[in-house]
């Protein structure tokens, strides 16, 4: 027999779809990196208040990502994914809002300070509810040998995120520092419209469904409660960086607010660029004759090397190389530790593992920005990306003596 099932057609259209939708939702979040430090700046905000934003945001996500994950289990993946894209909308909104009060001159201090975190932690418990829901969805959509392959694209839709969006956002900004926090929700609002028509649910639930694994026995597997650890560590070096990276080249080369959102914004569609190609290319290959295991701890030597020469770096050029090379090593990282929790639990476990892992993310992407802007704000400009380079070295050192393995689950055969 041959030729394509209208099974797999389907299936290819929805991961398709999945793929848009993920991508679309990233390059409105991606949008605002050139812009968040000089906004904060504009506002007459500190560095670390300004990490605040992304601490807020990402708190809430470490609390609620893993219940949003269950839930996909109890009322399917669709009705949570397009929560959190609405939410995503709405929060967008509301914090531009407040910017654009705060420089107008009509909130100052304290309480422009509280509502903009008030809007971030809006933001973090309604879109947390987006990144769990939909590495399950792509987990429904594959078989046990495509797993990483299905990770991959849901990182190469992330990627290519990252590669559009911080040159947008640096455009945008040239009609203002608010004006791609505007487009960003309504790019959100956009989205959860095309999806509601478009998404079709991947899990069909029924009485008989079980409300969701156990989150204890789940962390008592082998391996998952340590590659649950190295996605927090990852995170936190990588996001260390990335909201610290403004600061550094506003300040290295001397640029204006405008300037830098603008050379910002060039520097990470590189870093962009280099990681969709990784995650949309090379690590479907790999992944197929590899294990994850190796896999991580490539990824985490090649972050660390990156990491450890960014502070040398005083120019254009070699500080976007630099941010390439952690971009590779992130790239292999990030779905290789999606495809080992997801391989190492059963079809009605991969949303609770999903949302476990995105409270992991959400530990990392939480202490990161608070741990970097302190150190660039009082112990130089270097010192984020030097811990971000022993924490990896660290990370990779535990992973090359525990050796964590993958214990594949593989679901009973059809009767």
């Amino acid at each position: 027999m041959t030729g394509t099932t209208p099974h797999a057609a389907r299936s290819g259209r929805t991961r398709t779809v999945l793929f848009l939708t993920i991508f679309i939702a990233m390059l409105g979040l991606s949008i605002l990196f050139p812009i968040i430090a000089p906004l904060g700046r504009e506002l007459g905000l500190s560095e670390t208040q300004t990490a605040w934003f992304a601490t807020a945001y990402s708190l809430m996500q470490f609390v609620c990502s893993p219940l949003w994950g269950a839930r996909s289990e109890r009322r399917g993946r669709r009705p949570v994914l397009l929560l959190g894209l609405t939410g995503f909308a709405v929060s967008f909104g509301l914090f531009g809002l407040i910017a654009e009060l705060g420089l107008r001159g009509v909130l100052t201090g304290v309480p422009l300070f509280a509502l903009l975190v008030a809007t971030r932690v809006l933001g973090g418990v309604l879109s947390s509810a987006t990144l769990p829901t939909a590495q399950a969805m792509m987990a429904d959509l594959s078989s046990t040998g495509d797993r990483a392959a299905g990770m991959g694209l849901i990182g190469a839709a992330f990627g290519l995120g990252v590669v559009f969006g911080p040159g947008l956002g640096a455009v945008l900004s040239g009609l203002g520092l608010t004006a791609p926090v505007y487009f960003s929700a309504a790019l959100g609002a956009v989205t959860a419209l095309v999806a509601s028509r478009v998404l079709p649910e991947t899990r069909h639930v029924t009485a008989a469904t079980a409300p969701g694994a156990n989150r204890r026995r789940l962390l008592g597997r082998p391996g998952i409660l340590m590659f649950l650890a190295l996605s927090a560590v990852t995170t936190l070096a990588s996001v260390g960086m990335e909201q610290t990276i403004g600061f550094f080249v506003q300040d290295t080369l001397h640029l204006t607010p405008a300037g830098a959102a603008q050379r910002i914004g060039g520097m990470l569609a590189v870093f962009g660029i280099v990681a969709a190609l990784v995650q949309g290319g090379a690590i479907r290959p790999l992944s197929r004759r590899v294990s994850p295991t190796p896999l991580i701890a490539a990824g985490l030597a090649i972050m660390a090397a990156g990491m450890v020469v960014l502070p040398g770096m005083t120019a254009f050029w070699p500080i976007t190389l630099a941010l390439a090379v952690i971009g590779v090593g992130s790239a292999i990282v990030s779905p290789s530790l999606s495809a080992a929790l997801s391989l190492s639990v059963g079809d009605d476990e991969q949303g609770t593992v999903a949302g476990l892992n995105s409270s992991a993310l959400a530990l990392g992407r939480m202490t990161g920005p608070l741990i970097g802007t302190g150190l660039y704000q009082h112990a130089g400009h270097g010192a984020p990306y030097l811990l971000s380079g022993c924490v990896l070295g660290a990370a990779l050192l535990w992973t090359l003596i525990v050796r964590p393995r993958v214990s594949v689950h593989v679901p009973a055969a059809a009767p």
